[in-house]
């Protein structure tokens, strides 16, 4: 059986959780750095600040903020899923506003430690609103889009498209600031792959005795198809099986642990896959 959806109670209270890291990662470290974190929100908080410098008022960061992800929610809300879209939303107002109303602390005053552990708060609050099936918005919302129709890593589309957002930051207000935003933004990433894996690849070849159930759990557990190769163990020359296939990173522990269950003494190799081609099943956002 394919896993039950999170309640909507849970979802809604990791978001709550995710969203409001994500606030304090701004106004403890990214605004006392004077950093751009990227997307979105690094593009309101770089149109804030050039408010404030060039035109002698600070308008409202949630003003920006809810303006360019109401436009991307748009075509979520029409591609990806209707509930996703909705509920990254309540994300995005939740650390708009947030962000908007917690005074700016700065836990250090150097650029450096605030861009790295900035970064690492910032991933962790992104992971838990995917983790519940939502975003934190903007750029997320596009990447996650072509993530879904091509099959590639999300996160590096959004790294890739922050670098023209930072460019800017570095002609308006200085190459050092843009500078360190780029190790926010990395450590945002790297925190990304490791806490949320749904858009990495991971290959599976399982020896076995029993192939039948272990490909039920794959089956089962994550809609997937396998390949069946027979064999000979050379070391005792009896006959083997061995079942091939590709998953999502995040199904790898539980599929793991399930066919430890049904066959201990299960051979399993896990290799990292980058780059796949070929339909490839990925559970559509509700």
């Amino acid at each position: 059986m394919f896993p039950k959806q999170r309640p909507l109670w849970y979802r809604i209270l990791l978001i709550l959780i995710g969203s409001t890291l994500y606030a304090l990662g701004l106004v403890c470290f990214a605004r006392p750095a004077g950093l751009f974190p990227g997307g979105f929100t690094g593009l309101s908080l770089l149109i804030q600040e050039c408010c404030t410098r060039y035109l002698g008022f600070t308008p409202p960061y949630s003003l920006f903020s809810l303006t360019l992800n109401f436009i991307a929610a748009a075509l979520c809300f029409r591609y990806i899923g209707k509930r996703f879209a909705v509920l990254s939303m309540l994300a995005v107002a939740v650390s708009s506003v947030l962000t908007d109303l917690i005074p700016v602390y700065a836990f250090s005053q150097d650029p450096l430690l605030c861009s790295v552990f900035g970064g690492l708060v910032n991933g962790l609050a992104i992971s838990l609103c995917l983790r519940a099936d939502a975003s934190t918005g903007g750029t997320d919302f596009i990447s996650i889009y072509l993530a879904e129709k091509s099959g590639k890593d999300a996160f590096n589309i959004i790294l890739g498209g922050n670098v023209v957002m930072l460019a800017a930051a570095g002609l308006l207000f200085g190459w050092e600031r843009a500078l360190y935003s780029m190790i926010f933004q990395f450590c945002t990433t790297q925190a990304l792959h490791t806490l949320f894996q749904r858009y990495q690849h991971r290959t599976l070849w399982i020896v076995t005795d029993q192939p039948e159930p272990v490909y039920a759990i794959i089956r089962d557990t994550t809609h997937h198809a396998a390949t069946l190769f027979k064999g000979i163990g050379l070391y005792r020359n009896e006959p083997r099986s061995m079942i091939y296939t590709v998953l999502s990173g995040d199904d790898i522990r539980r599929v793991v642990h399930d066919v430890r269950q049904v066959d201990p003494h299960a051979f399993i190799n896990i290799q990292r896959t980058d780059s796949l081609t070929g339909r490839f099943y990925r559970k559509p956002q509700d």
